[in-house]
């Protein structure tokens, strides 16, 4: 069963999203332990949660005025006096999207996430280079910035003016800044105006390595974002997801300190990477974009290490590989030398 990824179930499951090392268990049962999930965007550098937030009181239904106070503290570490709202991650704000109604046509840039792609069941894939053209036939774009699984960054002004033009005809753009914790300054939020037809989309769990407690953030216009609040319900996020949220974001210092060390960090994966013979690609330091003849071989032979990376089915020769952390690093240079 050693490294079947060509079977329909598996391909679809590591190519979907990152993540699944319970199927890379299944899949490569004699690699070494424990598995390095590199698969993922996620920032393996996390914030260290107090104790007592850990163990906070779940009994009570969550408190409207601490979610409020959970969104004012997201609005400012997105520097941003626009609407917010607390989602149960921002796969589900994307998920909910069609149901919300945005008009037609309905584009998504790509490559990038699957979700994207799904948001709207009449979407259709453009490249980045098109938005301009495509902006002036009105409906609604979804782009990622900085991009997956490609890492590059727009400049925020460019996707404004893209947006503006949208707004001539009635259109929306919704801009997936699930990364831009780590390259804020790809932000729309800082530059948009109120009357901006830009509903944006932040993660909590890729920046501060949090994934599992599912929080993420809708940010826009007033009126938007209350119909997505009328979907959510009174409850959106949990209790714990709330307390964590509100100290991670009010914890200035360690965001600083560790958007510094990501860079840091992902230099030294670019070294790795390079000395290997690849030539990684990317402005977003939690990840690297690697492209080869044969990827689905070294997809196995990291595999067959213990070292999970995401394919991509759509590019057959791309391999993305998040950033290893601490003595990972190491494990990952040796398991490309031993091939």
């Amino acid at each position: 069963m050693d490294g079947q990824i060509g079977t329909a179930p598996m391909a679809s499951e590591w190519m979907m999203h990152g993540g699944r090392l319970d199927l890379a268990k299944l899949r490569f049962p004699d690699a070494p332990q424990p598995w390095l999930d590199l698969s993922t965007g996620i920032n393996p550098l996390r914030w260290p949660v107090p104790e007592g937030l850990a163990t906070a009181d779940l009994g009570p239904l969550p408190a409207p005025s601490a979610l409020a106070a959970l969104e004012r503290a997201a609005a400012g570490a997105f520097a941003t006096d626009a609407a917010v709202t607390a989602l149960p991650g921002s796969e589900i704000g994307i998920r909910m999207l069609q149901a919300i109604g945005f008009p037609g046509p309905h584009r998504h840039v790509g490559p990038g996430y699957a979700s994207h792609a799904a948001a709207f069941h009449d979407s259709r894939r453009i490249p980045v280079t098109d938005i301009d053209a495509a902006a002036a036939g009105g409906g609604t774009i979804i782009v990622a910035n900085p991009s997956n699984p490609e890492g590059h960054r727009v400049d925020p002004e460019h996707l404004l003016a893209v947006a503006r033009r949208l707004k001539r005809r009635g259109g929306w753009l919704i801009v997936d800044e699930a990364f831009a914790d780590t390259l804020p300054e790809a932000s729309v939020l800082p530059y948009r105006t109120a009357e901006d037809p830009v509903l944006v989309f932040r993660s909590f769990g890729k920046f501060f390595g949090l994934a599992g407690i599912r929080l993420g953030f809708a940010v826009g216009p007033e009126p938007m974002i209350e119909r997505i609040r009328a979907r959510l319900g009174s409850w959106p996020v949990s209790s714990l997801a709330i307390e964590v949220g509100r100290a991670a974001y009010a914890d200035a210092g360690w965001i600083a300190a560790t958007r510094a060390h990501l860079h840091d960090e992902a230099a030294a994966l670019d070294n790795v990477l390079t000395a290997a013979g690849h030539t990684p690609r990317g402005a977003c330091p939690l990840f690297r974009l690697i492209e080869t003849e044969d990827a689905h071989g070294l997809f196995l032979r990291l595999a067959r290490a213990g070292i999970l990376t995401r394919p991509f089915d759509t590019a057959p020769r791309w391999l993305r590989l998040g950033l290893p952390g601490g003595a990972g690093l190491a494990r990952l240079e040796r398991a490309l030398a031993d091939g």
